[in-house]
This record gives structure tokens, sequence and C-alpha cells, in this order.
């Protein structure tokens, strides 16, 4: 049961056009509450998943150690993250959020929420959750997918 050409390009043709609608939305979004950037809000919402290392954390948003480090250094001079030694390895640091973080988050999470509401008010919540349901399973199927190919390469490397 394997995906047609056709069908793929047109999916590929969609994610684009959702990636570029959804750049719409955050640009004209943050152009009226010029708080923290999107790439930054993504950082806090990782973190507030649970304390993490910055290199489990860089690796996950798919980004390098100084973009992630710049993006950690303003959540700190804003109060909003923490870091702390790790016990089990001291060389490196567990981030979390503080209070104020989580607030913080709490407080974009609810303005995204209302956004996507009004948004899609011509929605219903049975069209919500059915897309729900279909983005979470492309996300996992494309995870799953660079997981694999990651590994391959890893075990191709070693073989080489």
């Amino acid at each position: 049961m394997s995906v047609g050409s056709a069908t793929a390009t047109d999916l590929v043709h969609q994610i684009f056009d959702l990636q570029r609608t959804l750049r719409c939305v955050v640009t004209a979004h943050m152009a009226r509450v010029p708080d923290v950037g999107m790439a930054v809000q993504g950082v806090m919402r990782f973190i507030g998943e649970g304390e993490t290392r910055a290199t489990h954390l860089a690796a996950r948003l798919g980004v390098s150690a100084p973009v992630l480090s710049r993006h950690v250094a303003e959540l700190e001079e804003l109060g909003f993250v923490t870091r702390r030694p790790d016990p089990a390895d001291g060389r490196a640091q567990l981030l979390a959020l503080t209070e104020r973080g989580t607030a913080k988050l709490h407080e974009f999470e609810e303005q995204r929420s209302v956004r996507l509401r009004d948004y899609l008010a011509d929605w219903s919540e049975a069209d919500a959750l059915e897309a729900s349901q279909v983005i979470n399973k492309l996300t996992e199927s494309l995870k799953d997918s660079i997981r694999a190919t990651a590994a391959g390469s890893t075990t191709t490397d070693q073989t080489a």
C-alpha cells in the first residue's frame, strides 16, 4: 500500500502551501504583538515539556548548538528559562522553564488557540479532530522515516 507519485507531489505542494500560510498568519500576529519570536516560543514549548539537556533540545529542534544557545540566552535574559548542571554529567546543563516562563508559555498557547479558533470558525469539532489526527500521523511517519534513514546511514558509516 504505497503512495503514488502524483499524490506525493500534491501532498508536498499542500505542505508548502500550509507552511507559507502559517508564516503569513504568524507574521501578521507578530506585527501586533512584538513579544518573543516564534522560534523562541518553539524552544519554550519543548523545554516546557520537561527539563532537558541543551544538546537533546537542539537535535529535537533540528538547529545547531549556537542557534539554540542564542535562543536560550534570550529566554534566560527574559527570566523564562533557567539552567542547572546535569547531575548525571557535570559538563552538561539541564534547561527548564521558570514559573514566569511557564506562565508566558501558557499565555502564548492561549493566544494561538484563540486565533486558530477564530480562523476555523466554519469548521466543526469533528473537522478539527480529523485534521489533528492526520497531521499527527504525517508528522510521526516523517519522524520515523528520518530516524530510520539516520540509523541506516550510521550503520552504513560504521561498516564502511
